[in-house]
């Protein structure tokens, strides 16, 4: 299979990850600064395409309203391409399990040795895992994303979720 040129890329991916800061919780500094992490990993590589809608480059507002993640997809020019919202239940329990462990593995690193932390490493990613997937059959039908940006907008979402 044949490797889709530079240009080809441009227009399956997002170039710029916003969060619509009015509908989400405040954040300390530490929470803070995983949402920009997080942003800065998935807007430096990903691949995105919106199902049945104008091909990219895209910019991604991500917002909480009520009890579901609010996507909106604007072109670099600011005109809207596509708006939807994902319930948030379905992923509740697997963020808050993935938040433990990683809150755990954090903690590890302090303390205890390397096959105690690379255990706890092997769950956190094994929840990694899940969440990302269900997070991609769940957008499947409005966009097109793979295993890697999926993991990356899980991480996105558990930090826009985490308390510390």
């Amino acid at each position: 299979m044949a490797r889709p040129n530079r240009a080809d890329r441009s227009e399956r991916r997002l170039v710029k990850v916003t969060l619509d800061h009015p509908t989400l919780a405040p954040a300390s500094a530490p929470v803070e600064h995983d949402r920009k992490a997080a942003i800065h990993d998935l807007a430096e590589d990903n691949h995105f395409v919106l199902a049945d809608g104008p091909k990219g480059p895209y910019e991604l507002c991500l917002g909480i309203v009520e009890t579901r993640l609010v996507f909106d997809v604007r072109s670099p020019r600011q005109e809207r391409l596509a708006k939807f919202a994902l319930p948030l239940d379905p992923f509740r329990k697997i963020m808050r399990d993935y938040i433990v462990v990683y809150d755990s593995y954090f903690c590890a690193i302090k303390t205890l040795t390397a096959s105690q932390i690379e255990t706890i490493d092997v769950g956190r990613r094994s929840l990694h895992d899940e969440g990302a997937q269900a997070l991609r059959d769940s957008l499947s039908d409005q966009a097109e994303i793979d295993l890697d940006t999926a993991r990356r907008l899980f991480t996105l979402i558990c930090a826009l979720h985490h308390r510390r």
